[in-house]
């Protein structure tokens, strides 16, 4: 990464311009993502120079902050600071970006804006709360050229379109998902990524901390849990379906301390951004049992583990395992501020409660029918304790079994018909089926591709994402609070590999939830692609252009043939093709149905997009 990574996505970007009779953009021709609910373009542009000064209304200081990082971010490519001046000291507002929350209109709630300009002298920033303001500056950063990001010189003035915008949210909850578990990452990393979720107006971080292969958060009441549990002796080489099964004999963990913790719930604060916690319980515990031996139904031995998958060992229900797991969420709710506590819920086997007398004691007990049931008794006992704090759980749909805890939240994973199901049940819920917003999955020819679980979601198949369900009838479509993406890190192992699955990914599902579905056009959100992915470059981050690339499948049909099939996601491309292992070109073959091959063809693809070659080289060959 670049030096100036941290700050480009720190810098909260709003300008005090001047107007440069010039030709400017269309509305076409902008690429900000996610697409504004309406915008207009002037016929001027803003020349950003020496005498450009940064205003807040005061006294506010979210709103000075914001001047302050603006000009320190303008500064980094300029020969010049902006001066930051609070409303209060200025004689007259000209040449100016004046940062208001005077908008006095509901309708925008606490995260819309507007984006206006006077005579083209004065540009003004304006929302309901400081959170709107700051969204407004993330739109406003990408009207800055892709020479702003490249430069290595310092210059005295910078160019930007002069547009109208009037901007707020579709959804109130949009968010991405980081599992730290199954292969952890520092600090540094996590303000990055939060970094970039701040970018394109995500609003919630959803923090996977315990699993099998891994507890990563230091809780003091029980140091075992990072001292033993944070650690496993090795990690499984390759898919967790390959035999024999290898490992890599290396030690493997790391741990998040408390202050570390607070410090990222802080940072991402700053962003306007929820960090979600997500304790898991009653499965995926092995490495807390690994720590505490005694949580577990036979008293172990466990051991955290180094392979993936769901293991038959999860919580016990005797009554310890409730006074351990409410004082871990004691600590957790302590360095936490969110009102939801994400509690899992998923994959547990009921094989151990089955076998356990502690368990069907308490199926007796408590009067219930079985173990489903039980596990909604679980759930509703911690759903119970954190209402008690003022807090709400969330939890994966398989929550759902055995009867739902009141008050719980549905994470819709497996497909959106649990979220269907709570919706309908007059539960809030929130849509993350693995269909659309599961980014280990491939997103290209897996044969080009870094090792992923499996699955296939490439990016138009997240932008094609509709959340709320037709299934629904419009009261219970207001249960439906937004959705987020996951992003699972069995096969995803550095910085790298995580940013490459996300970009641009997230990006697509950040105009899913963010701007109105009528405003959504595939081929337009392709076209404002391309000045993302330079400015992923000006900062030397790792993305995907799978997108750009022929997808190919093999088809099996009734009469045993195999047939091949090319796709691709580019909009109004075409592809040619040659079977003898040439370049293909216009004058090739052109793909209008599915192939089928001899043993000694070649098949080779390339795109063609307004007559030119295009894409990110080429399909697999296939003999």
């Amino acid at each position: 990464m670049k030096n100036n990574y941290r700050l480009f996505f720190a810098m909260l970007i709003s300008l005090t311009l001047i107007v440069s009779c010039q030709p400017s953009k269309t509305n076409k021709d902008l690429t900000i993502i996610p697409v504004p609910e309406s915008v207009s373009v002037s016929n001027k542009t803003l020349d950003i120079n020496k005498d450009t000064r940064i205003i807040y209304e005061d006294p506010n200081p979210a709103l000075r902050l914001m001047g302050e990082q603006l000009a320190g971010f303008i500064s980094e490519k300029s020969n010049f600071r902006p001066e930051v001046a609070p409303y209060s000291s200025v004689q007259s507002l000209e040449n100016d970006i004046y940062l208001t929350i005077n908008l006095n209109d509901s309708t925008f709630g606490k995260e819309g804006y507007q984006i206006h300009h006077s005579d083209g002298q004065l540009l003004t920033i304006q929302a309901n709360d400081a959170q709107g303001v700051f969204y407004g500056m993330q739109t406003l950063y990408q009207l800055f050229p892709t020479a702003f990001f490249e430069a290595a010189d310092k210059h005295s003035a910078w160019e930007i379109p002069l547009v109208t915008i009037s901007d707020k949210a579709r959804f109130a909850y949009r968010g991405m998902h980081l599992d730290v578990s199954r292969h952890f990452f520092s600090v540094d990393f996590i303000k990055q990524y939060i970094d970039l979720l701040a970018m394109y107006k995500y609003n919630t971080f959803h923090w996977h901390l315990t699993e099998d292969q891994g507890w990563r958060i230091e809780i003091k009441a029980y140091p075992k849990l990072t001292e033993i549990g944070g650690w496993r002796k090795e990690t499984k080489i390759g898919h967790q379906w390959e035999t024999p099964k290898q490992f890599d004999g290396q030690r493997y963990g790391g741990f998040y301390t408390q202050d570390e913790v607070r410090e990222i719930v802080d940072y991402a604060a700053s962003k306007y951004i929820t960090v979600i916690p997500e304790i898991e319980m009653p499965g995926h515990a092995m490495a807390a049992l690994a720590a505490y031996p005694e949580l577990g139904c036979t008293g172990g031995p466990y051991a955290v583990q180094g392979e993936w998958g769901v293991f038959d060992d999860i919580y016990c229900s005797r009554e310890s395992t409730f006074i351990f797991l409410e004082n871990v969420l004691t600590e957790v709710m302590e360095m936490f501020p969110s009102t939801y506590i994400h509690i899992g819920g998923d994959e547990a086997p009921k094989t151990r409660w089955k076998a356990c007398p502690d368990c069907q004691k308490r199926i007796r007990e408590e009067g219930l029918e079985d173990e489903a049931q039980l596990q909604s008794y679980f759930i509703s006992r911690i759903s119970k304790f954190l209402e008690k704090h003022e807090r709400q759980i969330i939890g994966w749909d398989e929550i759902l079994e055995g009867g739902l805890a009141p008050g719980a939240t549905v994470m819709s994973w497996r497909g959106t018909e649990g979220g269907i199901a709570a919706a309908q049940m007059g539960h809030d819920v929130i849509m993350t089926p693995n269909s659309h917003c599961y980014y280990d999955h491939y997103q290209g020819n897996p044969s080009e591709e870094p090792l992923a679980i499996g699955g296939f979601t490439p990016l138009s198949q997240v932008y094609d994402f509709e959340p709320i369900p037709t299934a629904l009838n419009s009261t219970e479509a207001k249960h439906i609070i937004g959705a987020q993406a996951n992003v699972w890190t069995e096969y995803i192992t550095d910085n790298d590999e995580v940013t490459y699955m996300i970009l641009p990914r997230m990006v697509a599902l950040s105009e899913v939830l963010w701007s109105p579905a009528k405003n959504r056009n595939w081929e337009n959100f392709y076209n404002r692609l391309p000045a993302h992915f330079a400015r992923y470059d000006a900062l030397g981050l790792h993305y995907s252009q799978s997108v750009n690339q022929v997808k190919t499948k093999l088809v099996v049909t009734e009469t045993a043939d195999t047939l091949v099939e090319l796709t691709a996601e580019v909009p109004q491309a075409q592809i040619f093709y040659t079977l003898d292992g040439s370049v293909p070109d216009q004058n090739s073959s052109l793909y209008t149905e599915k192939l089928k091959l001899n043993k000694t063809d070649q098949l080779k693809v390339q795109l063609f997009r307004n007559g030119q070659a295009f894409g990110e080289g080429q399909a697999p060959v296939i003999k």
